[in-house]
């Protein structure tokens, strides 16, 4: 290729785009959780009042949604709207792939160990 280089995705792209691992997690699970409301409003035929009052919120707040207008709700909010729209919501949290885990021994010192490498799911 003439000059082009490729890197591998981290698999979240909110770190791909350069922001602290703590907040592209959570800018991640807001942006999916997004995505699961507006999905449901396109398949719903309803109009967005009658969807914003099935979800509890203002027909300006579903807009907000539906523009992804992702700085304006905190995760709770858009859990709270998933659920009222029928979805069961999980969290799954499992050790990140390459992290040192410290275990305390029984004498009160501790070791540290390499944590297992997840699979991705």
């Amino acid at each position: 290729m003439s000059g082009l280089t490729m890197t591998k995705s981290s698999g979240n792209v909110f770190v791909d785009l350069g922001f602290n691992t703590d907040e592209a997690q959570n800018l991640l699970l807001r942006s999916q959780t997004m995505m699961a409301v507006a999905n449901w409003y396109e398949a719903s035929g309803l109009t967005q009042a009658t969807a914003a009052k099935a979800l509890g919120i203002t027909q300006p707040r579903l807009n907000q949604v539906l523009r992804g207008r992702i700085n304006e709700f905190s995760l709770d909010a858009l859990v709270n709207m998933a659920t009222r729209a029928g979805m069961r919501v999980g969290l799954t949290i499992k050790p990140a792939p390459r992290v040192k885990t410290v275990i305390a021994t029984a004498a009160g010192g501790a070791r540290k160990r390499a944590g297992k490498q997840q699979a991705a799911a």
